[in-house]
């Protein structure tokens, strides 16, 4: 009898091909450290926690806990869609297979490498700034010339690194990770430890206490982006131990490690320095850009303050590094089922990594950077704020293809829930802040710059839409069979460096 699923789900990718990465290299320790580190905790807690308290005060946690749902929703989708499907193209596939080739090329594909893309940049600048500042070159650290020189050369250096293999990228990460959450930890313990500090209030939790829709909606916004980059672990599925089942695991794992770490970090800044607009308060705005800077000293004393300085600058670093990672493995997929050229799918016969991609990745990052930094500081700014737009697009489109790809076989409670119900709600919350994020983002003040009355971070996240749309139509004309019927023979193709 023929799978009902099946039977009604379109044409998509073929079961993952052996695309002759290394196997089995990666077990649930190192599959959960990429995942924590392409979110960079460090950097993403530092620059986002004072602009969430600014916003709602000291319901800072209960926004971080609210803003956790829709991604714990959305990482039960990628575990089941990665169960069924396990391949290194993740969401391009499972989207193809749900919605068809032109949706998966989009949404699964483009869309995806572009938030990467234009977050890679961001990291790296910021990676540079900081490594300027601890090596005591500040005036460098000041000068745009020399923060994307730093910056270029950083993205060669994790780009080296990602080329020689993921078993040597997790290694790395391994001793980044540890840093970033031993600082974390610590920095806590102390701002609790220190006379004044308030006790942590139950109150704080309170998702009822917010004062109206709008500063709830921005608070959870705001959160929704430093939990993003969890999914970068998946696309290690094909180099995972038990793939299948270990990267789903993980997923869910890091994602939970992620909201108690965050929620622990908000407690005990907010318990130490309060949500006052005065001295180091997180309700200062001149502290908001990077909470750590101001608040580290006092906690943490001066020399143990450069630690913490530290970890958000390796953070920024192993996140640039799992994100070239995860970039180049989805290209890898997209070539080798025939929505690429196949020269993405080739792989180095001896690092057993997608060296071409991965070159490409690098390469195309730096002058993404170069080029913004060349139209304007402000430009780029705008550019990182756009990446939100991108990630509940596809996060959203992820979590509704789980939904439609298993609708023949929601017959059980397990699967209804995990397969259905949960995925479907975090799908809808995706999509509603994508709508809520475009209608903020389309106010000239949004941001700090603006055409013709029209925001310029709205502005950049439909253009990154709309040249995907251009970028699809090329496609179309270049790689007739996937567009035909999503899928290509592997056999077709040379995925094995000369």
């Amino acid at each position: 009898m023929p799978d009902l699923n099946e039977a009604e789900a379109p044409a998509g990718p073929a079961a993952a091909p052996d695309k002759g990465l290394r196997k089995g290299s990666v077990g649930l320790l190192a599959s959960v450290t990429l995942g924590l580190s392409c979110v960079a905790p460090a950097y993403s807690i530092a620059v986002t926690l004072g602009y969430v308290t600014l916003t709602v005060g000291d319901l800072a946690p209960a926004a971080l806990l609210l803003g956790f749902v829709p991604i714990l929703l959305t990482a039960f989708a990628f575990r089941e869609l990665n169960r069924a499907m396990p391949d290194c193209g993740t969401t391009f596939v499972w989207t193809t297979r749900a919605f068809g080739p032109l949706a998966g090329w989009l949404a699964g594909g483009w869309v995806v490498q572009a938030a990467t893309f234009i977050a890679m940049t961001a990291l790296s600048q910021v990676g540079a700034t900081y490594l300027l500042h601890l090596l005591g070159l500040h005036a460098l650290a000041g000068s745009g010339l020399a923060v994307t020189l730093t910056a270029v050369a950083l993205l060669a250096a994790v780009t080296s690194i990602a080329y020689r293999g993921l078993h040597l990228a997790a290694s790395v990460q391994y001793v980044l990770l540890g840093l970033q959450l031993l600082a974390l930890v610590g920095f806590g313990a102390a701002a609790l430890a220190r006379d004044g500090a308030l006790t942590p209030s139950a109150g704080w939790l309170n998702p009822f206490a917010f004062s109206g829709f709008g500063p709830f909606a921005e608070a959870v916004m705001l959160c929704l982006f430093i939990y993003w980059g969890w999914d970068a672990l998946i696309t290690a599925n094909e180099e995972t131990h038990d793939g299948e089942r270990v990267a789903g695991q993980a997923a869910v794992i890091s994602t939970l490690v992620l909201l108690g770490t965050y929620v622990f970090t908000a407690f005990a800044a907010i318990g130490f320095a309060g949500t006052g607009p005065g001295g180091t308060g997180l309700g200062n705005a001149d502290n908001a850009s990077d909470v750590f800077s101001t608040l580290a000293p006092p906690v943490l004393g001066p020399a143990l303050a450069k630690v913490m300085e530290l970890a958000v600058c390796v953070s920024a670093v192993s996140a640039l590094l799992t994100s070239l990672v995860g970039s180049s493995r989805g290209l890898l997929s997209m070539a080798a089922h025939g929505a690429l050229p196949p020269a993405f799918a080739r792989v180095h016969p001896g690092h057993r990594t997608p060296g071409r991609a991965t070159l490409f990745v690098g390469t195309a990052v730096a002058c993404l950077l170069v080029l913004l930094t060349l139209v304007s500081g402000d430009f780029l700014g705008d550019a990182i704020l756009c990446v939100g737009l991108l990630i509940a697009c596809y996060y959203g489109t992820t979590a509704l293809a789980c939904v439609w790809y298993f609708r023949g076989r929601l017959r059980t409670p397990r699967d209804l829930l995990l397969r259905g119900i949960l995925p479907l709600a975090g799908g809808l919350m995706m999509l509603a802040a994508f709508a809520r994020t475009a209608y903020d983002m389309y106010d000239p003040a949004y941001g700090k710059t603006s055409f013709h009355g029209v925001g310029g971070v709205f502005l950049l996240g439909a253009g990154s839409l709309a040249t995907g749309a251009l970028a699809l139509a090329v496609a179309r004309t270049r790689f007739h069979r996937f567009f035909r019927d999503g899928r290509t023979s592997v056999a077709e193709l040379t995925i094995t460096e000369d």
